[in-house]
């Protein structure tokens, strides 16, 4: 590894062509300056100068050198700042749910960023104890505030080459023609399946997924169609969102943070801004 001291001694070299003017730039005595060149030849495996009378002449190699060195010497300088300004920088840990609109998370965090220019910011799994959590309504807990932010509606979701791809509303009824996939832990499949048995409807439940991601991978798969999010699938070209007759299916997405302890300033900060108005 090479001493940035030597590279310090060689730019001095390089930029004052003076072995005597380069000791005096360096604060040095002119054979410590020149036993330094030496040491640094050593480790090159090269001859950096030629030496004459009126000073030293600089060789291809330390053409080449030369701008490396000032890089790496004037990173070092400003390593110790850069430490300071990273302390210094507001941090929030927000840990988000999965099978989230990308867009609409998107559009959050450049929202935050804009706010907080310089926040330091760390998106983390929701098991990880974290600052604030991006979740649904329903999955607040007892010592958290919950701050909506965005809402998405319940479709159906469909293949693009599926039957009912092309209408532009469905039945609940209908529904019992097709092949279905269940999401156990939503809300808005368990709605639905209690309106059906109401009714006295059932459905054909060949497949299920304990998360959204997975069910769409299921209709993506042409294994059936099942109910998500109009946000989860509207960047995904092989899938049709068809409304579906009846009662307004949706979740509310929003930022959780707790209600009696004290926030971390990036946070606190940024709750008013959240707050002014939706995320769209």
């Amino acid at each position: 590894m090479l001493d940035l001291r030597l590279l310090r001694f060689f730019i001095a070299i390089y930029e004052q062509k003076n072995i005597t003017a380069a000791a005096e730039r360096c604060h040095v005595s002119q054979p410590s300056l020149s036993a330094g060149l030496r040491q640094l030849e050593e480790s090159l495996g090269d001859t950096l100068f030629l030496r004459g009378k009126r000073g030293v002449e600089a060789l291809p190699p330390a053409h080449y050198l030369y701008p490396h060195a000032v890089k790496l010497v004037e990173e070092a300088r400003r390593l110790p700042d850069l430490f300071r300004q990273k302390a210094s920088r507001a941090r929030l840990n927000l840990a988000v749910m999965p099978d989230l609109s990308k867009r609409r998370l998107a559009t959050l965090l450049q929202r935050i960023q804009r706010h907080l220019p310089s926040l330091d910011l760390t998106l983390s799994d929701p098991e990880t104890p974290a600052d604030c959590r991006l979740t649904l309504d329903v999955l607040r807990r007892e010592d958290e505030i919950f701050l909506p932010l965005w809402e998405e509606d319940y479709v159906l979701c469909v293949p693009i080459d599926h039957p009912l791809a092309l209408r532009e509303r469905v039945e609940l009824h209908e529904l019992q023609a097709h092949d279905f996939i269940e999401c156990p832990p939503c809300e808005a499949h368990q709605q639905t399946l209690g309106l059906l048995a109401c009714d006295r409807i059932t459905l054909n439940l060949v497949a299920k997924a304990q998360s959204k991601g997975l069910v769409m991978a299921l209709v993506l798969a042409g294994a059936g169609i099942s109910f998500l999010p109009d946000g989860l699938i509207e960047e995904e070209p092989a899938l049709r969102a068809v409304p579906l007759a009846g009662p307004r299916m949706f979740r509310r997405i929003g930022l959780c943070y707790p209600a009696r302890q004290t926030l971390s300033p990036a946070l606190s900060a940024l709750i008013p801004e959240l707050a002014a108005g939706p995320t769209s």
